[in-house]
């Protein structure tokens, strides 16, 4: 049996939980997110204490351990996603390297000789401070998947340390030929 797969994923107020056609809906304050349920995979919702069950055909197939984890997680992260938005920060590091937010499209100057516009998908809001743009969503796939777009645009490079970057991400830097030169 899955140890994460079994465990229910209990319901906070104001969370509510629907199942139809192998979907699983979750409707909070901060927005609706849908998990789409693979076909062995069957999820269920009970009324008295509010909280999400997920189960399996087979429980002692590896293969569908695997599944029933990563299912209970998805919609455990929906949950949790309604009630606080999950969020992402990037950093712009390097001399003329800047982002600006122009209404839903981010406009992106990272040492190329024109500015990248990058639009932002339903469901993400930006917030711009100086160097650092901070993306928000429900969806935590989403979310993640937009900073790795963003970051793609101009990936931090080990010799200046210039490029995109996430604000929790140390860039290893390398030596340069002058540090071999010398030797």
């Amino acid at each position: 049996m899955s140890r994460i797969g079994k465990k229910p994923i209990p319901l906070p107020n104001g969370v509510e939980a629907t199942v139809a056609s192998s979907i699983v809906t979750v409707k909070g304050p901060k927005g609706t997110v849908s998990v789409p349920l693979h076909p062995v995979v069957t999820a269920t919702v009970s009324a008295d204490p509010k909280e999400v069950t997920v189960t399996v055909q087979d429980p002692e197939s590896v293969e569908q351990k695997a599944l029933w984890g990563l299912m209970r997680q998805l919609i455990a992260n929906a949950v949790q996603g309604v009630q606080t938005p999950f969020e992402k920060s990037l950093e712009f590091v390097g001399v003329g390297y800047k982002v600006a937010l122009a209404g839903r499209t981010l406009n992106v100057e990272a040492g190329f000789s024109h500015p990248v516009p990058f639009a932002l998908p339903e469901g993400i809001d930006a917030k711009v401070e100086k160097q650092i743009v901070t993306l928000t969503g429900v969806d935590k796939h989403l979310v993640g998947e937009v900073a790795a777009q963003i970051r793609r645009i101009r990936p931090p490079e080990p010799y200046k340390g210039k490029g995109i970057k996430y604000t929790t991400e140390t860039i290893r830097r390398k030596a340069g030929k002058t540090a071999a030169k010398g030797a």
